[in-house]
């Protein structure tokens, strides 16, 4: 069914790449997303005060808040997809993330709602009544969930959207949600006993739950996030299969958009080679980057001494000494400059963030003593470093 709706109603939809193909992606996800929710809606709330139901009424108000989450994704796609302005030189991509936002608040607003409500139900109980038709329809809302969970993670997956991400686990919940409803009237039929006010409570509790998942997860993205793995070796392989580069670090990747990627990158090239032949081959590679990555790629260039054995040899013994320490560690931009008593070997050190304060000076102190006990002419100045990179280390990655 949701390939069904790409092919006859997104034009080139295999082209995930172009903006207008991506925007087509969020007004079907958020269309799809209206049209459900409202059909939800309006029988759960007729069968909600037939039957006084505070829990089938507060579950018919979460599908509202969900066809309301679906038009501010449609108002924030179609925002997302305007063109750079003067105000604005990296496009509006971010609106995305805006409209996120505006979700989970309003995703909070509608639990703390039905929290409130849950408990005067609780206190002041009212008679239930089971009839087939209720089980009859929300079991159908559970099937209608499913796939509209199914279909928006599946388009969120396929063009990385949060809000389309955010909206499948918001409607994985509500078959949670639904089903807790379910096993609330069929309870009362067969026990008498009315848990009607506690299901309610459950039910504002999932619904307090997705909108902070989906608050975390469109804050994260605004605040700024580290790379990837993914991206990580994406850029960095890409970069490194020019000619003349030796080697590559310091990747940093900026989002304005899932869209919208600028990012900056070390390239280390031989310092021997003439400016004006790296500088060609650093603009063919930032053109290269913006036509077969969608990256704005700045490279910065970083010439070292690749054909000194000497400090080849003095850079694998740090490197040695610094894997004891720790093998996730890493450097790059090593230079050795040598003397007749005393050579110094010059290099950034990038380690994890979980090293604090006195820890990372003591970390750079008990490598500077290796280096020391491993060659007397040595001594290093470092500069401390942490990685742009989530869950994974960085710098000093050398060309195959």
């Amino acid at each position: 069914m949701a390939e069904f709706l790409v092919r006859h109603f997104i034009k080139d939809y295999e082209n995930i790449k172009s903006s207008k193909v991506r925007t087509s992606y969020g007004l079907l996800a958020s269309v799809a997303g209206i049209i459900c929710n409202l059909i939800l809606f309006l029988a759960k709330i007729v069968i909600g005060m037939v039957l006084n139901s505070i829990a089938v009424t507060a579950d018919a108000f979460n599908n509202l808040s969900d066809a309301t989450s679906s038009i501010i994704g449609f108002a924030g796609t179609k925002l997302a997809n305007r063109p750079a302005d003067q105000e604005h030189p990296f496009g509006h991509g971010r609106y995305e993330y805006v409209a996120a936002l505006v979700v989970a608040f309003l995703v909070l607003e509608v639990g703390l709602t039905c929290m409130k409500s849950s408990f005067s139900k609780i206190i002041h109980p009212e008679t239930v009544e089971f009839q087939v038709v209720l089980v009859i329809i929300l079991g159908i809302s559970i099937w209608i969930k499913v796939w509209l969970g199914l279909f928006n993670r599946k388009l969120g997956n396929r063009i990385n959207s949060s809000i389309m991400k955010a909206t499948s686990a918001d409607a994985f919940g509500d078959v949670g949600i639904t089903s807790a409803t379910i096993v609330s009237v069929i309870v009362v039929k067969l026990t008498g006993i009315n848990i009607d006010g506690y299901i309610g409570f459950v039910v504002s509790i999932f619904v307090l739950l997705s909108g902070v998942n989906i608050l975390k997860d469109t804050i994260q993205p605004l605040l700024g996030v580290a790379i990837s793995r993914e991206d990580y070796e994406r850029i960095t392989q890409f970069v490194e299969e020019y000619d003349l580069i030796a080697g590559t670090h310091d990747l940093i990747l900026h989002n304005y958009g899932p869209s919208n990627l600028m990012a900056t990158i070390h390239a280390e090239v031989p310092h021997t080679l003439p400016m004006e032949q790296v500088h060609d081959v650093i603009d063919k590679i930032e053109r290269d980057a913006k036509e077969k990555l969608g990256i704005l790629l700045v490279i910065h260039m970083d010439p070292v001494a690749i054909n000194d054995e000497e400090a080849k040899e003095a850079k694998q013994m740090v490197l040695e000494e610094l894997g004891k320490l720790d093998e996730d560690a890493t450097i790059h931009d090593f230079r050795m400059v040598k003397g007749e008593e005393e050579s110094k070997l010059i290099f950034d050190l990038v380690v994890s963030h979980y090293y604090k304060g006195a820890q990372e000076e003591e970390f750079v102190r008990l490598l500077k003593e290796k280096v020391k006990e491993a060659n007397q002419h040595f001594t290093c100045l470092i500069t401390l470093e942490h990685s742009y990179v989530e869950g994974a280390k960085r710098g000093d990655k050398k060309k195959k």
